[in-house]
């Protein structure tokens, strides 16, 4: 009997690496909604990286309008934007969880000072927290505890008084080892600070231009920070900016993100790179695409791979899953994520699934 020993040996150890690999093929997805419409909050999901597939979806945390959510750098929290004028004195607010398995836990929530976030950055340390209020124009920048909750007496940094002509609606911010930048849609611009002292000022270079009525929206960095990526709602295109030895910026071409046959009305809204840089991805509101452009990776520059359908309407956000296999879209207006198998390779995408949720407009998964 004891030449059956090493085989059942190996046949046991074989089932449990196979267990053990399928354990690890699942990934716990977060979803943001606006809870006008039958939604009650932050929604998670079981994603099988194996097949692309949702399951066990679950309402993680009840909050009004969580337009926006964002995992901590740890993984052990997750904050999200509540995106309303009526938090406290006409603001929004922001609520920092503690994530317990595909549930939330509510640490403290703060105002935001600025009506209607729509954004939160994090630094890469987890000190900082970037909440963008579109309305309210500004941007409030948090402390974060070791335990993942809001401090008080947050920095505010007031757009609206940078421009007399224009109404600033500050729309998304990233902390980088430079600083920090913001992109405001209203005034056509990137805006960049830097940390002195105890507090964020404007940079040395305090302004990316962008041309009058972009939207300037999202933003991705490619290559270390070489090569930055803007994406601009109102003119529906994608800017590419190159850093030079000074550490500024400036414009290296600016492409639409619409068909050219495309006559109807659309905007931009998210954009992302894959992880090896090789592609970029950005979303169109009302032609209800996802974009694909092919990234030169000595000038930063791109081609057009194509454009992909959403199976949907009005793709709010959209994301890449860790392996980079699939890309997962939020259509707010018809009510559905869907998914999409992803060649590594070529940068296409091809429809796999589609799953029912009022309103879903930011996905964040947790690994």
């Amino acid at each position: 009997m004891k030449k059956y020993h090493v085989p059942l040996l190996s046949i046991f150890l074989f089932v449990i690496g196979c267990k053990e690999e399928q354990t690890q093929k699942t990934q716990t997805l977060f979803v943001g909604t606006y809870t006008e419409n039958g939604s009650e909050g932050i929604y998670s999901y079981h994603f099988d990286a194996n097949t692309g597939e949702l399951s066990h979806k679950k309402l993680a945390a009840e909050v009004g309008n969580p337009s926006f959510v964002k995992v901590s750098p740890n993984k052990k929290y997750l904050y999200a934007v509540e995106e309303t004028d009526r938090y406290e004195n006409s603001s929004g607010g922001v609520a920092a969880f503690r994530i317990d398995g595909d549930s939330l836990v509510k640490i403290n929530s703060n105002a935001t000072v600025g009506a209607h976030p729509c954004h939160i950055g994090l630094s890469k340390d987890g000190r900082f927290l970037a909440a963008s209020s579109y309305t309210g124009g500004s941007l409030t920048i948090f402390g974060l505890d070791d335990d993942g909750a809001l401090r008080p007496s947050p920095q505010f940094i007031d757009h609206k008084v940078l421009d007399t002509l224009k109404t600033s609606h500050v729309h998304s911010a990233q902390f980088t080892e430079d600083g920090l930048f913001v992109a405001d849609l209203g005034l056509d611009a990137i805006k960049r600070y830097q940390w002195v002292g105890n507090e964020f000022v404007p940079a040395d270079q305090p302004s990316l231009d962008m041309v009058p009525k972009a939207g300037p929206r999202h933003f991705s960095f490619g290559q270390d920070g070489q090569y930055l990526y803007v994406i601009s709602e109102l003119n529906s295109t994608i800017t590419v900016l190159h850093r030079n030895e000074k550490g500024n910026y400036g414009e290296v071409e600016s492409l639409s993100t619409l068909a050219k046959d495309f006559s109807g009305e659309s905007f931009c809204a998210d954009i992302h790179l894959s992880s090896d840089g090789q592609f970029l991805y950005g979303s169109n509101r009302g032609e209800n695409t996802i974009v694909i452009f092919k990234v030169d990776q000595t000038t930063g520059k791109l081609s057009l791979v194509g454009r992909e359908s959403v199976k949907g309407d009005w793709p709010r956000n959209f994301r890449l899953d860790p392996s980079g296999n699939y890309l997962l879209v939020a259509n707010q207006r018809s009510n559905n994520i869907t998914v999409f198998k992803r060649d590594i390779t070529a940068g296409t995408l091809s429809f796999l699934h589609e799953y029912e949720l009022p309103s879903p407009v930011c996905l964040e998964f947790l690994e």
